[in-house]
């Protein structure tokens, strides 16, 4: 490696050393921290977050690129060291359109009303969290103005988690998505008493969850050594290497499947930070290729590997005896439960033919607000409208409405849609899985995941942010996204279980 490119590296670590202590703050501050440390918290994170803006956006920066760019221009594009001239020049560009006392402001801001969004969803409050909701989606609109001329106003945020991507590119992927999803759902309202999931409910002790939970994970392949997990409000999967990767999860006495799938998902986020490359640690490569692409990975591990019929007929019988509940529950019963299709308040407890209808409420109330179209103080009105409109349910209160989701606490508007683009990228990647590997299907019948893992850590994981995801999707499919895939794989599915 040349002069220019250590150089680079060692500043772009001092960049991402200063982002890693913010990260473990936040993590504290959502699992640990005493709710009194708040303040003190926010200024802190504030503090971080500016000083590695600073470092980012420093003239130093600029001519380290400069020299890099120069040192591999004759190289081969698809080095580690020519992408990652190629992402930080990007992220250098972004970054430096923003300006540090916004960036230090913003995070001391959002810190804030997480706080806060905690004890309003506690005590269903949203009158409680509505001022800082206010000033997020002022400060949004700011932040929106820095990338001005845009096509949308949604397109930098969005931009800010899928790499490229328009705003139009997600509401023509919905209109593919929206029809075809309403039609499946009238399909299986017609035989709504197909699937009994009663057997679900009850009160089940939350020790033998977490324990049952954590033998699933160790068996997909996280690894403890490198990572832990804890609860929190609203599950979440924080990276500050691929070293130390930490999950959190959630109960509910009343649901034995909601921590279990929790789990899973955020194992599945997990599994691909911990498969990102060593070589690309403490730089902008050891980030992900989008969030669509984060999410397939978790979505599929949750849903195409952990609610599917051949998951339970290895896991049935652990989870019978954990849960005695069971002995007498046939297998067939239990998968039709956990699968069934039925509209429901909470968006991570949705299954998965309606779930990308709440997604889809979210955008288009995160637009509406970012529009002026829509004033924070009537949010809780209109989400339950759209709840009505979409689902044909009414929250009865706002800790299963508007404030369930912890996601505009922290600033994250434009993130929701990447939760549709990753269960479509999820097909499409399992499909050239099971095509590319001839045994692959056979050892996920037998419960061997390592097949699985081992071809995604191949194709996905170790390449970090090397590649946007539209790239780094038609290298390893040979497909542009398309939600057809999804959309069959949807019909196939719930057709065969409630028998269309």
């Amino acid at each position: 490696m040349t002069n220019a490119l250590d150089e680079l590296k060692a500043h772009l670590g001092e960049v991402a050393d200063l982002s890693a202590a913010g990260l473990v703050l936040e993590w504290d501050q959502l699992t640990y921290m005493p709710r009194g440390g708040a303040e003190a918290r926010a200024q802190a994170l504030a503090t971080l977050a500016g000083l590695a803006h600073e470092k980012m956006i420093s003239q130093r920066t600029s001519d380290l690129l400069e020299a890099a760019a120069g040192e591999t221009s004759a190289a081969d594009p698809d080095l580690d060291e020519a992408r990652l001239v190629r992402v930080t020049r990007r992220e250098y560009d972004r970054k430096r359109r923003v300006p540090t006392a916004w960036v230090g402001e913003f995070t001391r801001v959002t810190s804030t009303a997480t706080n806060v969004w905690e004890r309003a969803k506690a005590s269903s409050d949203f009158a409680l969290f509505r001022p800082h909701l206010e000033r997020i989606v002022a400060m949004r609109r700011e932040y929106v103005e820095f990338f001005a001329p845009y096509d949308s106003i949604y397109d930098p945020l969005l931009d800010s988690f899928e790499p490229g991507m328009k705003t139009a590119e997600v509401a023509a992927v919905f209109s593919v998505l929206r029809p075809a999803l309403v039609d499946l759902v009238q399909k299986i309202a017609e035989r709504a008493g197909a699937v009994d999931d009663r057997c679900l409910q009850g009160d089940f002790d939350e020790a033998r969850q977490w324990d049952f939970g954590v033998q699933v994970l160790k068996r997909l392949g996280y690894d403890f050594d490198r990572g832990r997990q804890d609860r929190s409000a609203h599950p979440f999967t924080t990276s500050f290497s691929p070293d130390d990767v930490r999950i959190t999860t959630r109960f509910h006495r009343d649901l034995v499947a909601s921590a279990l799938m929790s789990t899973v998902h955020e194992g599945g986020h997990a599994l691909y930070e911990q498969g990102i490359a060593p070589a690309l640690a403490r730089t902008p490569l050891a980030g992900v290729a989008s969030l669509g692409m984060h999410e397939s990975q978790s979505r599929m591990w949750e849903n195409l590997i952990g609610r599917s019929r051949p998951f339970w007929k290895v896991f049935y019988p652990l989870f019978q005896k954990t849960f005695g509940e069971f002995a007498q529950v046939p297998l067939e019963t239990f998968y039709r439960a956990l699968n069934k299709v039925t509209p429901s308040l909470i968006r991570v407890e949705a299954d998965e033919v309606t779930y990308n209808l709440h997604i889809m409420l979210r955008f288009e109330l995160e637009l509406a607000l970012l529009q002026g179209d829509l004033a924070v103080k009537d949010l809780p009105g209109v989400w339950n409208q759209k709840m009505k409109d979409y689902l044909g349910i009414l929250p009865p209160d706002d800790a299963r409405g508007v404030l369930q989701d912890v996601h505009w606490s922290g600033g994250s508007m434009g993130y929701f849609p990447t939760y549709s683009l990753g269960n479509v990228i999820s097909v499409q990647l399992l499909n050239a899985a099971l095509a590319q590997s001839r045994s692959l299907s056979s050892g996920l019948e037998r419960g061997e995941y390592g097949s699985l893992l081992g071809w995604l850590r191949e194709n996905v994981h170790r390449h970090g942010a090397k590649f946007e995801s539209p790239e780094l999707l038609r290298r390893v499919t040979g497909e542009t996204l398309t939600p057809q895939p999804y959309i069959q794989y949807l019909k196939s599915k719930f057709g065969e279980i409630y028998g269309f």
